[in-house]
């Protein structure tokens, strides 16, 4: 029995680019639903089997930021953000507010294809994961199948893209890695973006999971290398 086609919301409202996104996706075997505003966006994002979210920033009705941060409340899909703008704060307010990506416009639909295949494997590959495997560390609970952390019994809201990256850290604890190197294994392909995306999800993180995420317990920085897992 063949797998299911994944289905992916573009929400942009420029409709010559959502058409000619939509021709590829479609060609690739992908199935495709659009939205061209904010608010149809966001109602589709929560209303359907959505595997990956592109959207735009600049949207009407309501804009991609605010797409992002209320889909985030209630589901881990991965959201890879779209902007015209070359401005770094767009790039890293994205991220902040839980977007797993972003491609800046004009891309080059083999790059875009590229991300989109790159983050619904990711997904994919972690849920595919069968053995028993907790980890405690002080007040933390991690199970790395469901993809649940628990700090003092209550449940944390991560990301898949922040629980990957707390997973891999954990998983080799002690080892420090390098902002570029967290890139290409967590991140998963040859990544376009820059290494602050490295920094604002493990600040996103710390936000989290740390009593004092000034002075972190668990993920630590180096200085000058980069980042390691601390259970102490």
């Amino acid at each position: 029995m063949s797998e299911s086609p994944k289905k992916i919301l573009i929400i942009e409202d420029e409709a010559p680019i959502s058409n000619i996104i939509k021709f590829n996706l479609k060609k690739e075997g992908y199935e495709v639903d659009t939205a061209f505003d904010g608010g149809e966006g966001l109602k589709k994002a929560l209303g359907g089997d959505v595997d990956l979210i592109l959207l735009d920033i600049m949207l009407p009705v309501m804009d991609g930021f605010e797409v992002c941060k209320q889909v985030r409340e209630k589901s881990n899909v991965p959201i890879l953000m779209l902007t015209a703008k070359e401005e770094e704060v767009d790039k890293v307010l994205g991220l902040e507010l839980g977007a797993d990506d972003y491609i800046t416009k004009p891309f080059g639909m083999r790059e875009l294809i590229a991300r989109i295949k790159a983050n619904i494997r990711r997904v994919s590959g972690m849920a595919e994961e069968c053995d028993e495997n907790i980890m405690e560390f002080g007040s933390l609970r991690v199970d790395m199948n469901r993809f649940e952390i628990t700090k003092n019994g209550e449940a944390l809201d991560l990301t898949l893209r922040e629980f990957e990256l707390l997973k891999y850290l954990a998983e080799r604890d002690g080892k420090v890695f390098s902002r570029e190197q967290l890139l290409e294994e967590v991140w998963g392909y040859e990544y376009y973006g820059d290494i602050r995306t490295v920094d604002v999800t493990v600040r996103r993180l710390r936000e989290k999971l740390e009593d004092d995420p000034g002075d972190p317990k668990y993920i630590v920085t180096k200085r000058g290398v980069g980042y390691y897992f601390n259970v102490g």
